[in-house]
């Protein structure tokens, strides 16, 4: 557990079971929030880091963390401004406030599966809704920051209605100059049937010039839907660290995001992928589901198109495959500036800030 304390801002309290050097979405969240936080609050920081080989905390690690993070808020002997906690699954560690009846802000985060897995259904996805839902009559008058209108909508779906929608940022910047393009797309991250990696290599792939390949950055989730990456146009690259991740953004002739709608009915929390490869300089097409519409701006920092509709992803590929040196260079650099000026971190801790004053 760590502790941040400054003395001369207003004071507040951020829990999270989400911290470097774990690695993760959710993780960089939680760090660069908080460091943005600092220079509004005096922050007091009760995180439980991952361990150093990036993997996160182990269940017993978890659940003392939980508990020694429960009493420390109980303990607190002055009501913070602002008590923050960074998921929904977490919501517990919020009642400490409610239990001592402080004049305190509460505001819980939420990242797309830690409110779309009841949607699931089946015993435990009723069970972890019904828990939800306590915590909504527990917390009254607590705000949810979701990272997406998708996020928003499966929050207030479980009865939380003070929700705010504070898209995700970027670390990853391009270089100023646009290589000139390879013929091959780029899919990057997880190999599972909610990103719709299969069925682009069964109904698009196909459909485009020989020339045209695929190459897929990422680690196998489901082996059933890597049995795509046998396909004779598929280059396989496994996991790809960022900074070689960086190159092959910007070479692509674009980054495809595929998404679609599973019977489950899980979806993209926000699709940090899309605004990265934007940032770096892709020409990034994504399916309008989910998260993804607040993670691409249409027509600026891509293009988002309807999901499992092979015509149109056929189309659009061919289109960008036709631009001129100076299409794409313009469309390039338009882009990456959009993504600098709004999909940073001081845009979501400002955005964050102002949930806590009202």
């Amino acid at each position: 557990m760590r502790h941040a304390v400054t003395d001369t801002k207003p004071s507040m309290i951020f829990v999270t079971r989400k911290f470097p050097p774990a690695i993760g979405g959710m993780e960089t969240y939680s760090a660069r929030l908080c460091d943005g936080l600092k220079d509004s609050y005096d922050v007091t920081l009760l995180a439980c880091a991952g361990r150093e080989n990036g993997a996160p905390p182990s269940e017993k690690t978890l659940l003392t963390f939980g508990w020694r993070a429960f009493w420390t808020i109980l303990r607190t002997q002055q009501a913070p401004r602002v008590l923050h906690v960074g998921d929904m699954a977490t919501w517990p560690l919020a009642l400490p406030a409610k239990l001592k009846r402080w004049p305190t802000r509460i505001i819980l985060s939420a990242h797309g599966t830690d409110v779309s897995y009841p949607l699931r259904g089946g015993l435990k996805g009723r069970l972890y809704g019904a828990y939800l839902r306590l915590g909504r009559r527990l917390l009254s008058g607590a705000c949810v920051v979701a990272n997406s209108g998708a996020t928003a909508a499966a929050t207030r779906d479980l009865g939380w209605s003070d929700v705010a929608v504070v898209p995700l940022a970027s670390d990853l910047r391009g270089t100023d100059t646009a290589p000139t393009p390879t013929r091959s797309l780029l899919f990057a991250g997880r190999i599972l049937p909610l990103k719709g990696l299969s069925w682009f290599v069964e109904h698009v792939l196909p459909q485009l010039p020989d020339d045209i390949t695929l190459q897929v950055a990422g680690t196998i989730w489901d082996d059933k839907e890597a049995q795509c990456l046998k396909h004779p146009k598929v280059d396989y690259l496994g996991p790809v660290p960022q900074t070689k991740l960086i190159e092959y953004y910007a070479n692509a002739l674009a980054v495809i995001i595929p998404n679609i709608p599973l019977q489950n009915r899980t979806f993209e929390g926000f699709g940090l992928v899309a605004t990265e490869a934007s940032a770096c300089g892709a020409v990034t097409l994504a399916s309008a589901s989910g998260g993804l519409s607040d993670a691409v701006i249409e027509g600026t920092t891509g293009f988002l198109l309807p999901p499992q509709q092979a015509p149109a992803w056929t189309h659009k590929i061919n289109d960008i495959a036709s631009w001129s040196p100076e299409t794409r260079a313009d469309f390039v650099s338009r882009s990456m500036q959009t993504c600098i000026a709004y999909y940073n971190w001081e845009r979501v801790v400002e955005e964050t800030v102002a949930t806590y004053d009202v």
